[in-house]
């Protein structure tokens, strides 16, 4: 026997199965109910909704493909552009580093010429402008001919040309009478004329160094000279008196030992 509480749901289930019969007997009974025309004018009706939509959906599918080439075209011309621009970005920078090289090259020629000018000035201003000497122990400025003309008295003198050394010396301190050149160039005067054996115009040369420069380093040894030029006259006493001053006023220097050395042999 069934019980209370399954009755709903055997009913639940036979009225369900009434609907679903129901509804698969529907198109049978429509067909009688409506007839041939009818029906064939439902199914035109569908197929005419089916056709509008086609045609709809159609057309949305041209317009998204138009959009969709309309957008890759777009996208073309803009990497078209965009590789354009590159190109002549990389044209730009291309021309621009070449301006730069070439600016590079006239600025180095320019710092090259500019060297060379500048380089060119000092040695004009060498040329004229005094620069500092240190002759002997003593510092002082010479014109740059000034010191040309003594150094190649110089140079002939190391070349044992004495009587070439000798007139260079004297033309030297003709020309530059203040010059503070002059105690060294009257030492190496009378010694180029003791070489020549041009012995009075020696004592004199050195007698000037002596007279004039006291304190200079040469001094010294232009006393021992004169003296040695006094023997070559055969001036004994004067050679004598020249050694005694050179033993007696620079007792120290080097020249005084030798001068000692033939004072005793005078004596």
């Amino acid at each position: 026997m069934m019980s209370l509480r399954s009755r709903p749901l055997q009913i639940t289930r036979v009225l369900g199965a009434c609907l679903i019969g129901g509804a698969l007997l529907w198109p049978l009974q429509a067909h009688a109910l409506f007839g041939d025309d009818e029906a064939r004018k439902a199914i035109l009706d569908l197929r005419q909704k089916f056709d509008a939509h086609k045609l709809e959906a159609d057309a949305q599918l041209k317009r998204l493909a138009s959009e969709v080439r309309e957008a890759g075209a777009a996208n073309q011309r803009s990497l078209l552009e965009l590789s354009n621009q590159n190109e002549q970005l990389r044209a730009e920078i291309a021309r621009l580093r070449g301006q730069n090289e070439q600016l590079a090259r006239e600025v180095s020629e320019l710092q090259r010429q500019q060297k060379d000018v500048q380089a060119g000035v000092e040695a004009r201003l060498r040329q004229v402008e005094p620069t500092k000497v240190n002759v002997d122990g003593i510092e002082f400025t010479a014109s740059p001919e000034e010191k040309r003309d003594y150094e190649a008295a110089m140079e002939l003198l190391r070349k044992s040309d004495f009587a070439g050394a000798a007139d260079a010396y004297a033309v030297f301190l003709r020309r530059y009478p203040g010059s503070g050149y002059i105690p060294s160039a009257l030492y190496w005067l009378g010694n180029a004329q003791y070489a020549t054996r041009s012995y009075k115009e020696s004592i004199d040369s050195h007698r000037r160094l002596v007279s004039q420069y006291p304190s200079h380093a040469r001094t010294p040894e232009a006393l021992l000279a004169m003296a040695n030029s006094q023997v070559e006259l055969k001036d004994s006493k004067s050679a004598q008196r020249t050694l005694e001053t050179l033993v007696r006023s620079y007792p120290q220097s080097e020249a005084a030992a030798a001068g000692r050395e033939r004072l005793s042999r005078l004596r």
